[in-house]
Protein backbone atom coordinates (compact mmCIF):
# COMPACT_ATOMS: atom_id res chain seq x y z
CA UNK A 1 0.00 0.00 0.00
CA UNK A 2 1.43 3.39 -1.05
CA UNK A 3 0.39 5.94 1.57
CA UNK A 4 1.69 9.51 1.60
CA UNK A 5 0.90 12.86 3.17
CA UNK A 6 1.86 16.48 2.48
CA UNK A 7 1.52 19.76 4.35
CA UNK A 8 2.61 22.65 2.14
CA UNK A 9 0.95 22.05 -1.23
CA UNK A 10 -2.38 23.53 -2.25
CA UNK A 11 -4.72 23.27 -5.22
CA UNK A 12 -5.27 26.79 -6.54
CA UNK A 13 -7.81 26.23 -9.32
CA UNK A 14 -9.55 23.60 -11.43
CA UNK A 15 -11.61 23.38 -14.63
CA UNK A 16 -13.09 20.77 -16.99
CA UNK A 17 -13.59 21.44 -20.70
CA UNK A 18 -15.67 19.25 -23.03
CA UNK A 19 -16.34 19.47 -26.78
CA UNK A 20 -19.61 21.10 -27.76
CA UNK A 21 -20.98 18.16 -29.81
CA UNK A 22 -23.38 16.09 -27.69
CA UNK A 23 -25.03 12.73 -28.33
CA UNK A 24 -27.91 11.67 -26.08
CA UNK A 25 -28.64 8.02 -25.50
CA UNK A 26 -32.28 8.56 -26.54
CA UNK A 27 -31.00 9.28 -30.04
CA UNK A 28 -29.47 5.79 -30.20
CA UNK A 29 -32.55 3.72 -29.56
CA UNK A 30 -31.74 1.73 -32.71
CA UNK A 31 -29.03 -0.03 -30.73
CA UNK A 32 -31.69 -1.20 -28.29
CA UNK A 33 -33.88 -2.89 -30.95
CA UNK A 34 -35.94 0.32 -31.15
CA UNK A 35 -37.51 -0.81 -27.89
CA UNK A 36 -38.21 2.11 -25.46
CA UNK A 37 -38.52 -0.27 -22.50
CA UNK A 38 -35.14 -1.86 -23.20
CA UNK A 39 -33.55 1.58 -23.55
CA UNK A 40 -35.13 2.84 -20.30
CA UNK A 41 -33.95 -0.28 -18.48
CA UNK A 42 -30.36 0.38 -19.56
CA UNK A 43 -30.67 4.05 -18.67
CA UNK A 44 -31.99 3.16 -15.24
CA UNK A 45 -29.26 0.64 -14.42
CA UNK A 46 -26.21 2.45 -15.77
CA UNK A 47 -27.41 6.05 -15.71
CA UNK A 48 -26.89 6.53 -19.44
CA UNK A 49 -27.53 10.05 -20.64
CA UNK A 50 -25.37 12.49 -22.62
CA UNK A 51 -21.83 12.13 -23.91
CA UNK A 52 -19.59 14.60 -25.72
CA UNK A 53 -17.44 13.80 -28.75
CA UNK A 54 -14.63 15.66 -30.51
CA UNK A 55 -14.77 16.23 -34.26
CA UNK A 56 -12.18 14.37 -36.32
CA UNK A 57 -8.91 16.26 -36.33
CA UNK A 58 -9.03 17.43 -32.72
CA UNK A 59 -7.73 15.55 -29.68
CA UNK A 60 -8.08 15.65 -25.92
CA UNK A 61 -4.84 17.63 -25.83
CA UNK A 62 -6.70 20.45 -27.59
CA UNK A 63 -9.31 20.33 -24.82
CA UNK A 64 -6.56 20.31 -22.17
CA UNK A 65 -4.87 23.27 -23.83
CA UNK A 66 -8.14 25.20 -23.86
CA UNK A 67 -8.71 24.28 -20.20
CA UNK A 68 -5.22 25.47 -19.30
CA UNK A 69 -5.65 28.80 -21.09
CA UNK A 70 -8.99 29.50 -19.41
CA UNK A 71 -7.75 28.54 -15.96
CA UNK A 72 -4.52 30.53 -16.27
CA UNK A 73 -6.53 33.56 -17.36
CA UNK A 74 -9.05 33.16 -14.53
CA UNK A 75 -6.30 32.83 -11.91
CA UNK A 76 -4.14 35.53 -13.52
CA UNK A 77 -1.14 33.23 -13.46
CA UNK A 78 2.22 34.56 -14.61
CA UNK A 79 3.41 31.98 -17.15
CA UNK A 80 7.00 32.42 -15.98
CA UNK A 81 5.99 31.00 -12.60
CA UNK A 82 4.89 27.64 -14.01
CA UNK A 83 7.84 25.27 -13.68
CA UNK A 84 6.09 21.93 -14.15
CA UNK A 85 3.64 20.39 -16.61
CA UNK A 86 2.16 16.91 -16.11
CA UNK A 87 -0.28 15.46 -18.65
CA UNK A 88 -2.37 12.46 -17.58
CA UNK A 89 -3.89 10.58 -20.51
CA UNK A 90 -3.99 7.26 -22.32
CA UNK A 91 -4.78 8.92 -25.66
CA UNK A 92 -1.68 10.96 -26.40
CA UNK A 93 -1.18 12.87 -29.65
CA UNK A 94 2.06 11.00 -30.37
CA UNK A 95 4.06 8.08 -29.01
CA UNK A 96 6.84 10.67 -28.79
CA UNK A 97 7.22 13.47 -27.85
CA UNK A 98 5.12 13.72 -24.70
CA UNK A 99 1.96 15.80 -24.70
CA UNK A 100 3.49 17.85 -21.89
CA UNK A 101 6.27 19.00 -24.23
CA UNK A 102 3.70 20.08 -26.81
CA UNK A 103 1.74 22.03 -24.18
CA UNK A 104 4.90 23.75 -22.94
CA UNK A 105 5.49 25.00 -26.47
CA UNK A 106 1.90 25.93 -27.23
CA UNK A 107 1.49 27.94 -24.04
CA UNK A 108 4.98 29.44 -24.37
CA UNK A 109 5.95 28.35 -20.88
CA UNK A 110 9.56 28.86 -19.73
CA UNK A 111 12.22 26.42 -20.92
CA UNK A 112 13.00 25.55 -17.29
CA UNK A 113 9.67 23.68 -17.12
CA UNK A 114 9.83 20.00 -16.20
CA UNK A 115 7.45 18.33 -18.66
CA UNK A 116 6.30 14.71 -18.73
CA UNK A 117 3.27 12.48 -19.25
CA UNK A 118 1.58 9.93 -17.01
CA UNK A 119 0.04 7.27 -19.23
CA UNK A 120 -1.76 3.95 -19.13
CA UNK A 121 -3.85 4.59 -15.99
CA UNK A 122 -6.75 6.63 -17.39
CA UNK A 123 -9.53 6.72 -14.78
CA UNK A 124 -7.21 6.49 -11.76
CA UNK A 125 -4.54 8.66 -13.39
CA UNK A 126 -5.65 12.02 -12.04
CA UNK A 127 -5.00 11.07 -8.42
CA UNK A 128 -1.62 9.60 -9.43
CA UNK A 129 -0.79 12.85 -11.24
CA UNK A 130 -1.91 14.86 -8.23
CA UNK A 131 0.30 12.74 -5.97
CA UNK A 132 3.33 13.24 -8.24
CA UNK A 133 2.73 17.00 -8.34
CA UNK A 134 2.43 17.16 -4.56
CA UNK A 135 5.64 15.13 -4.17
CA UNK A 136 7.67 17.31 -6.52
CA UNK A 137 6.38 20.55 -5.04
CA UNK A 138 6.86 19.55 -1.41
CA UNK A 139 10.40 18.33 -2.20
CA UNK A 140 11.26 21.69 -3.78
CA UNK A 141 11.68 20.47 -7.36
CA UNK A 142 8.66 22.52 -8.48
CA UNK A 143 6.79 25.51 -7.11
CA UNK A 144 3.80 25.76 -9.44
CA UNK A 145 2.55 22.82 -11.52
CA UNK A 146 0.03 22.68 -14.35
CA UNK A 147 -1.69 19.27 -14.19
CA UNK A 148 -3.70 18.37 -17.29
CA UNK A 149 -5.90 15.29 -17.48
CA UNK A 150 -8.07 14.07 -20.33
CA UNK A 151 -8.90 11.26 -22.73
CA UNK A 152 -10.77 10.76 -25.98
CA UNK A 153 -12.27 7.31 -25.57
CA UNK A 154 -15.54 8.48 -27.13
CA UNK A 155 -13.91 9.44 -30.43
CA UNK A 156 -12.00 6.20 -30.77
CA UNK A 157 -14.89 3.92 -29.74
CA UNK A 158 -16.81 2.11 -32.47
CA UNK A 159 -20.46 3.14 -32.08
CA UNK A 160 -21.42 -0.45 -32.99
CA UNK A 161 -19.82 -1.68 -29.77
CA UNK A 162 -22.50 -1.26 -27.11
CA UNK A 163 -20.26 -2.75 -24.46
CA UNK A 164 -18.39 0.55 -24.16
CA UNK A 165 -19.19 3.20 -26.80
CA UNK A 166 -22.18 4.62 -24.88
CA UNK A 167 -20.13 5.10 -21.70
CA UNK A 168 -17.50 7.66 -22.68
CA UNK A 169 -17.03 11.35 -23.33
CA UNK A 170 -13.95 13.06 -24.72
CA UNK A 171 -12.58 15.38 -22.08
CA UNK A 172 -9.89 17.76 -20.94
CA UNK A 173 -9.12 19.37 -17.59
CA UNK A 174 -6.59 21.63 -15.95
CA UNK A 175 -5.50 22.03 -12.34
CA UNK A 176 -2.98 24.46 -10.88
CA UNK A 177 -1.09 23.13 -7.84
CA UNK A 178 1.44 25.24 -5.96
CA UNK A 179 3.61 25.44 -2.88
CA UNK A 180 2.23 27.25 0.17
CA UNK A 181 3.87 28.32 3.41
CA UNK A 182 0.50 27.82 5.07
CA UNK A 183 -0.58 24.32 6.08
CA UNK A 184 -2.72 22.38 3.61
CA UNK A 185 -2.92 18.76 4.74
CA UNK A 186 -3.36 16.15 2.02
CA UNK A 187 -3.31 12.35 2.13
CA UNK A 188 -2.94 9.75 -0.63
CA UNK A 189 -3.42 6.01 -1.11
CA UNK A 190 -2.57 4.47 -4.49
CA UNK A 191 -2.06 0.89 -5.63
CA UNK A 192 -2.23 -1.65 -8.44
CA UNK A 193 -3.40 -5.22 -9.05
CA UNK A 194 -1.15 -5.80 -12.06
CA UNK A 195 -2.01 -9.48 -12.29
CA UNK A 196 -5.36 -8.33 -13.70
CA UNK A 197 -3.70 -6.19 -16.37
CA UNK A 198 -5.84 -7.53 -19.23
CA UNK A 199 -9.25 -6.62 -17.78
CA UNK A 200 -9.19 -3.15 -19.40
CA UNK A 201 -6.83 -2.99 -22.35
CA UNK A 202 -6.18 -1.73 -25.86
CA UNK A 203 -4.54 -4.84 -27.39
CA UNK A 204 -3.02 -3.22 -30.49
CA UNK A 205 -1.12 0.00 -31.30
CA UNK A 206 1.74 -0.40 -28.83
CA UNK A 207 5.05 -2.14 -29.46
CA UNK A 208 3.74 -5.59 -28.48
CA UNK A 209 1.28 -5.55 -31.38
CA UNK A 210 1.80 -2.55 -33.69
CA UNK A 211 -0.96 -1.80 -36.18
CA UNK A 212 0.08 -3.24 -39.54
CA UNK A 213 -1.75 -4.45 -42.63
CA UNK A 214 -2.23 -7.91 -41.14
CA UNK A 215 -4.60 -6.62 -38.43
CA UNK A 216 -5.87 -3.34 -39.87
CA UNK A 217 -9.10 -4.86 -41.25
CA UNK A 218 -9.81 -7.43 -38.54
CA UNK A 219 -13.24 -7.05 -36.92
CA UNK A 220 -14.74 -9.50 -34.45
CA UNK A 221 -18.47 -9.62 -33.72
CA UNK A 222 -19.44 -11.21 -30.41
CA UNK A 223 -22.64 -13.04 -29.50
CA UNK A 224 -24.29 -9.74 -28.53
CA UNK A 225 -23.43 -8.22 -31.93
CA UNK A 226 -20.82 -5.87 -30.53
CA UNK A 227 -18.11 -5.15 -33.12
CA UNK A 228 -14.52 -5.27 -31.80
CA UNK A 229 -11.26 -4.07 -33.33
CA UNK A 230 -7.85 -4.76 -31.85
CA UNK A 231 -7.20 -1.08 -31.12
CA UNK A 232 -10.46 -0.60 -29.22
CA UNK A 233 -10.68 -0.47 -25.44
CA UNK A 234 -11.69 -3.93 -24.25
CA UNK A 235 -13.30 -4.18 -20.82
CA UNK A 236 -14.23 -7.27 -18.87
CA UNK A 237 -17.05 -5.40 -17.20
CA UNK A 238 -17.93 -7.96 -14.54
CA UNK A 239 -14.33 -8.29 -13.39
CA UNK A 240 -13.84 -4.51 -13.29
CA UNK A 241 -17.10 -4.14 -11.36
CA UNK A 242 -15.94 -6.61 -8.70
CA UNK A 243 -12.53 -4.96 -8.53
CA UNK A 244 -14.07 -1.55 -7.92
CA UNK A 245 -16.38 -2.81 -5.18
CA UNK A 246 -13.53 -4.64 -3.46
CA UNK A 247 -10.80 -2.00 -3.73
CA UNK A 248 -12.49 1.41 -3.55
CA UNK A 249 -14.26 1.07 -0.16
CA UNK A 250 -11.17 -0.50 1.42
CA UNK A 251 -8.93 2.27 0.10
CA UNK A 252 -11.34 4.85 1.49
CA UNK A 253 -11.32 3.19 4.92
CA UNK A 254 -7.53 2.81 4.93
CA UNK A 255 -6.99 6.43 3.96
CA UNK A 256 -9.40 7.77 6.58
CA UNK A 257 -7.56 5.76 9.22
CA UNK A 258 -4.17 6.98 7.96
CA UNK A 259 -5.36 10.60 7.97
CA UNK A 260 -6.97 10.27 11.40
CA UNK A 261 -10.34 11.29 10.01
CA UNK A 262 -13.87 9.90 9.80
CA UNK A 263 -16.57 10.05 7.13
CA UNK A 264 -18.08 12.95 9.07
CA UNK A 265 -14.87 14.97 8.60
CA UNK A 266 -15.13 14.77 4.79
CA UNK A 267 -17.47 17.25 3.12
CA UNK A 268 -17.75 15.44 -0.21
CA UNK A 269 -16.60 12.25 -1.96
CA UNK A 270 -16.10 12.83 -5.71
CA UNK A 271 -15.96 9.35 -7.28
CA UNK A 272 -14.83 8.17 -10.68
CA UNK A 273 -17.93 8.07 -12.87
CA UNK A 274 -17.54 4.58 -14.32
CA UNK A 275 -21.33 4.46 -14.32
CA UNK A 276 -24.13 5.37 -11.93
CA UNK A 277 -24.54 1.82 -10.65
CA UNK A 278 -20.91 1.41 -9.54
CA UNK A 279 -20.94 4.76 -7.74
CA UNK A 280 -24.13 3.77 -5.91
CA UNK A 281 -22.71 0.40 -4.81
CA UNK A 282 -19.45 1.94 -3.52
CA UNK A 283 -21.39 4.62 -1.66
CA UNK A 284 -23.47 1.98 0.12
CA UNK A 285 -20.57 -0.37 0.92
CA UNK A 286 -18.47 2.50 2.30
CA UNK A 287 -21.44 3.89 4.27
CA UNK A 288 -21.17 7.32 2.68
CA UNK A 289 -24.23 9.57 3.20
CA UNK A 290 -26.06 9.87 -0.09
CA UNK A 291 -25.82 13.67 -0.02
CA UNK A 292 -22.02 13.48 0.10
CA UNK A 293 -21.53 11.84 -3.29
CA UNK A 294 -23.31 11.44 -6.61
CA UNK A 295 -23.41 9.55 -9.89
CA UNK A 296 -25.42 12.23 -11.65
CA UNK A 297 -22.31 13.62 -13.39
CA UNK A 298 -22.17 10.38 -15.39
CA UNK A 299 -25.71 11.04 -16.65
CA UNK A 300 -24.77 14.57 -17.65
CA UNK A 301 -21.27 14.07 -19.10
CA UNK A 302 -20.62 10.29 -19.19
CA UNK A 303 -17.31 8.71 -18.18
CA UNK A 304 -14.58 11.29 -18.84
CA UNK A 305 -11.82 8.76 -18.01
CA UNK A 306 -8.70 10.63 -16.81
CA UNK A 307 -10.83 13.73 -16.20
CA UNK A 308 -13.74 11.79 -14.70
CA UNK A 309 -13.23 12.67 -11.04
CA UNK A 310 -12.38 16.25 -12.06
CA UNK A 311 -15.70 16.50 -13.87
CA UNK A 312 -17.49 15.56 -10.64
CA UNK A 313 -15.65 18.25 -8.69
CA UNK A 314 -16.36 20.87 -11.36
CA UNK A 315 -19.99 19.83 -11.76
CA UNK A 316 -21.11 19.05 -8.22
CA UNK A 317 -18.98 21.46 -6.18
CA UNK A 318 -19.17 24.60 -8.33
CA UNK A 319 -20.18 27.55 -6.13
CA UNK A 320 -20.35 25.31 -3.04
CA UNK A 321 -18.32 25.82 0.11
CA UNK A 322 -16.45 22.65 1.10
CA UNK A 323 -13.22 21.95 2.92
CA UNK A 324 -11.85 18.40 2.96
CA UNK A 325 -12.91 16.22 0.03
CA UNK A 326 -11.95 12.62 -0.79
CA UNK A 327 -11.31 11.73 -4.44
CA UNK A 328 -11.98 8.05 -5.24
CA UNK A 329 -10.70 6.58 -8.52
CA UNK A 330 -10.07 3.15 -10.04
CA UNK A 331 -9.37 1.76 -13.49
CA UNK A 332 -6.76 0.45 -15.90
CA UNK A 333 -3.96 -1.62 -14.49
CA UNK A 334 -6.01 -2.57 -12.49
CA UNK A 335 -5.10 0.50 -10.44
CA UNK A 336 -6.67 2.81 -7.91
CA UNK A 337 -6.01 6.17 -6.34
CA UNK A 338 -7.71 7.80 -3.36
CA UNK A 339 -6.82 11.11 -1.77
CA UNK A 340 -8.03 13.67 0.74
CA UNK A 341 -7.30 17.29 -0.18
CA UNK A 342 -8.20 20.67 1.27
CA UNK A 343 -10.57 22.30 -1.21
CA UNK A 344 -11.51 25.28 0.93
CA UNK A 345 -9.90 28.03 -1.15
CA UNK A 346 -9.89 26.45 -4.60
CA UNK A 347 -11.21 28.44 -7.57
CA UNK A 348 -13.65 26.07 -9.26
CA UNK A 349 -14.35 27.15 -12.84
CA UNK A 350 -16.87 24.37 -13.40
CA UNK A 351 -17.57 22.38 -16.56
CA UNK A 352 -17.19 24.45 -19.72
CA UNK A 353 -17.38 23.73 -23.44
CA UNK A 354 -15.01 24.38 -26.33
CA UNK A 355 -16.46 25.66 -29.57
CA UNK A 356 -15.34 23.69 -32.60
CA UNK A 357 -12.79 25.69 -34.64
CA UNK A 358 -13.85 26.67 -38.15
CA UNK A 359 -10.72 25.15 -39.67
CA UNK A 360 -9.44 21.72 -38.64
CA UNK A 361 -6.69 19.91 -40.54
CA UNK A 362 -7.88 16.78 -42.30
CA UNK A 363 -6.04 13.45 -42.17
CA UNK A 364 -4.82 13.98 -45.70
CA UNK A 365 -3.49 17.45 -44.83
CA UNK A 366 -1.67 16.09 -41.78
CA UNK A 367 -0.24 13.20 -43.83
CA UNK A 368 0.90 15.58 -46.55
CA UNK A 369 2.61 17.77 -43.93
CA UNK A 370 4.70 14.86 -42.68
CA UNK A 371 5.60 13.70 -46.17
CA UNK A 372 6.94 17.16 -46.96
CA UNK A 373 8.66 17.25 -43.57
CA UNK A 374 10.49 13.99 -44.27
CA UNK A 375 11.56 15.31 -47.67
CA UNK A 376 12.96 18.48 -46.13
CA UNK A 377 10.31 20.72 -47.65
CA UNK A 378 9.05 21.91 -44.25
Amino acid sequence: MALASFKHVKIKGIITVLPEHCIHIDDEIRFYDNDPKKLERNKGILGLGSRYILPQGLTCLDLCEEAAKRLIKELRINLEEIDGVIVVSETHDYIAPSDACLIQGRLKLPAKCMCFDVGGLSCSGYVHGLLIAHSLIESGVMNKCLLLAGDMNASRSDVRNRNSAMLFSDSGSATIIERSEDTYNSFFDVGTNGDKWDKIIVPASGNRLPIRNDIANIEVTDEKKNVWRLWDVIMKGGDVFQFALRVAPKSMTDLLQYAGKTVEDIDYFPMHQANKQIVSFIQKIANIPIEKTSGVTFEKYANCAAASVVSVICDQLKDKKVNDIMLVTFGIGLSWGTCIVDFGNVVNCGVQFMKTPEKIKTRSEITEYWIKYFKGEK
